[in-house]
Formats: C-alpha cells, structure tokens, sequence
C-alpha cells in the first residue's frame, strides 16, 4: 500500500507540498500540483481522510435520524439532502429511531463525541429543553416533523392550510359528512391537520361530530381496521380525509372489500403524496409535499450553521399541492 511518502518521492516534492494538495491549498502552483496528481494516481493513493478530518475536527459526516426507515415518505427527503450533502462533499450516515428517545439519544452520542458534524432530525422524541440544548451547542435542524420554541430551525409545510385544502376539496364537490383519520402522537402535524379539519368545516357551517373522528397509526392496516369501522356505522359518512396516504389507501381497500365504489359512495383523500397514490386503484387524491426540497432545504441550513452562518429565523415553510385522483372525482 502506497504512502504520503511514496507519493511526495516520486513526485520529487516534500510530504508538506503532498498534503497541500490534497487539502486543495493555493499555495502550490498549477505544475507541481499536476506532478503530484499523476504521482498519486500511478501509485493509486488512497489518503487517509478519517485522520486528515479529525485533524481539522470535522467528520464530513451528517447524521440523519429516522422515526421509521422503511416508510418510503422519507426516501425523497434523504435523496435531497444526500445531493446538496455530496456536492459539497459530505456524506450522509442514516439512522433508524423506531421514535425512540433514547435511541435518539445514543445516536446523538456520534455528535458530542465529533464523530459526526451535525445532524438532521426528521421527528425528534427527545424533549423540547434537551433539543434546545442540543441545539445551542451543534448544527442541528429539524425536517418533516418538528417541535416549536426550541430555537432550532425547521424545514417543513404549512400543514394546517394544507388540511383546509383537503377537506375544502371534499366540501366543494357536495360532501358535507367527512370524517376524520388522524393518530394520536405528539406530532405537530397530526395536531395541525386536525385543526385543518375542524377549521374547514366551521367555515362550511358544517357540524363537527366527534364520532367520525378515528385514529390510527399511519400504517396501511389501521387504515383497514378504521375502514371497516366506519362501514358498520349507521349514520355512514360519505367522504374521509386522513393525514396519512398508507392509512387512505387501507381504507380505500376495506370499502371495496364491502362491494362499495369509489368515489360513487365513499370518498377518500390522502396526504403526503407517496409513489403508491398513483399506482393505486383508484389513485388517491392527496396533498403532495416537496420532499426533494425539504431534505435540500434542510441540509442547506446545516451546511449554514457549519459555516457559522447564525440563522435569523426558526421556520421554513415549503408550498404543498392539491392533487386531485380518481379517489374523490371521476
């Protein structure tokens, strides 16, 4: 295996002049740095970076942490932040959280031990003091899901105004008994897309009924689960607006399990615009957020605060789509 010295000899320079190079320095002239350029790449030199980054104390690192990593929600979220993260020569280490703090926590023992430059929650659990004080001491942002008031910036959507948007869609073709398909988290946005909700139908002078309103767990089987229970109700809803696509498309499948069409007798309106919306029988209508955009947007601000850019402002908000499909309008 070739060394710094193997290179910086058969270049005919010193091992200073070697690592200048490498470190892409100024101070060496277009020749000598041709010369040794051809010397690494006959000798097919491999630097050690790990050593050269703690010299410099960073990592070129940024850890992503992941309430669930199999969810394809998050897929076009990490492919961009992995595409600012490589063009500015980082690279992305993903971590799975099952929303765990604790498990948050021992992964955010990389951060306090410098083996990571910073890190990308895409749901905190920890506490709002903790991620405060996290926040305060490493370049921290918060993408998808995030907590308020914690001083730690935040890329994400509007999703108050993005639910308005989609039970406004059921109300404007003709429903006026739409149920409600949220879960019962933490999360900021199960809050606000039930307040959306509730919101739209206090401005259509519609009756907000506790009895169409159901929680799941934003997975496909709960939705089915849910699905079932609203079939057996007497006074059946004819539209529903849940704040996951898995959990629309689970009810979508118990409705036609019940020989019911749709959107003839029941329709259903998704959020998050995943792949599947679109490969789905019917396809769902859904709110589409710029995941692409978020995970650039949020590994933007973390190459900010890197770079000791102080960010002025706390959240960052991204514009959402209605999409209309088949699940609502023919």
């Amino acid at each position: 295996m070739s060394t710094i010295q193997d290179v910086a000899k058969l270049a005919g320079v010193s091992v200073a002049t070697v690592s200048r190079v490498l470190n892409n320095s100024n101070l060496v002239s277009q020749d000598t740095k041709k010369l040794v350029e051809e010397a690494i790449k006959k000798l097919d030199y491999q630097p050690n970076l790990l050593g050269r980054n703690l010299r410099r104390s960073e990592t070129k690192m940024i850890l992503v942490l992941l309430p669930n990593i199999s969810n394809p929600f998050y897929s076009k979220v990490v492919k961009g932040i992995e595409k600012v993260a490589h063009n500015n020569g980082y690279n992305v280490m993903l971590c799975n959280t099952d929303s765990d703090a604790k498990r948050e926590r021992m992964y955010l023992d990389l951060l306090k031990n410098h083996l990571t430059d910073g890190v990308i929650f895409m749901a905190p659990k920890i506490e709002k003091a903790e991620l405060a004080e996290i926040g305060k001491n490493y370049p921290v942002v918060q993408c998808c899901e995030y907590k308020e008031g914690t001083g730690v910036p935040y890329v994400s959507i509007d999703n108050f105004s993005a639910s308005y948007m989609a039970v406004k869609h059921l109300i404007d073709i003709g429903h006026r008994r739409i149920a409600f398909l949220g879960c019962e988290s933490k999360f900021n946005s199960a809050m606000q897309r039930k307040n959306g909700y509730i919101k739209a139908l206090e401005d259509h002078e519609i009756n907000f009924d506790d009895s169409i309103v159901l929680y799941g767990d934003y997975t496909f089987n709960s939705g089915f689960s849910v699905g079932h229970k609203l079939m057996a109700l007497k006074n059946r809803p004819t539209a529903l607006f849940a704040i996951s696509d898995f959990m629309a498309i689970g009810v979508i499948k118990a409705i036609k399990e019940k020989g019911l069409k749709i959107p003839d007798d029941f329709a259903v309106m998704g959020f998050d615009n995943i792949s599947f919306t679109s490969m789905y029988d019917p396809m769902v209508s859904t709110i589409s957020q710029p995941r692409y955009d978020m995970g650039r947007a949020a590994m933007e601000l973390i190459l900010k605060q890197l770079q000791g850019v102080q960010c002025n402002y706390e959240e960052l908000l991204l514009e959402h789509e209605l999409i209309i499909r088949e699940s609502t309008v023919k």
